[in-house]
């Protein structure tokens, strides 16, 4: 069962590339929670001329920046500023 929906937004000029996972659903910690099927959905968004590398993942609640570059295989867990590149899992700042 999904508690509430989350919006996926992506900006003019974007590039993903093959097998980008965006994921918005996230489990609960609460062991009771997972069990009944509850998961909590968190909204992503990407900013505009933004690259993203074959086969990454951006996870729940992430925001993208303007400009900035995810690099392939990539797993960003946290915001990523506009202009900046991050590689790695998980993704960190080149």
């Amino acid at each position: 069962m999904i508690l509430d929906s989350a919006r996926v937004e992506i900006g003019d000029d974007t590039m993903i590339g093959p097998g980008a996972q965006i994921l918005c659903a996230q489990h609960h910690k609460d062991p009771v929670k997972r069990a009944a099927g509850q998961e909590i959905a968190l909204p992503v968004t990407i900013g505009r001329n933004v690259w993203i590398g074959a086969g990454a993942i951006v996870m729940p609640g992430v925001t993208i920046g303007d400009a900035a570059i995810v690099a392939a295989g990539a797993v960003v867990t946290r915001d990523v500023a506009a202009g900046l590149t991050v590689a790695g899992v998980p993704a960190r700042p080149l």
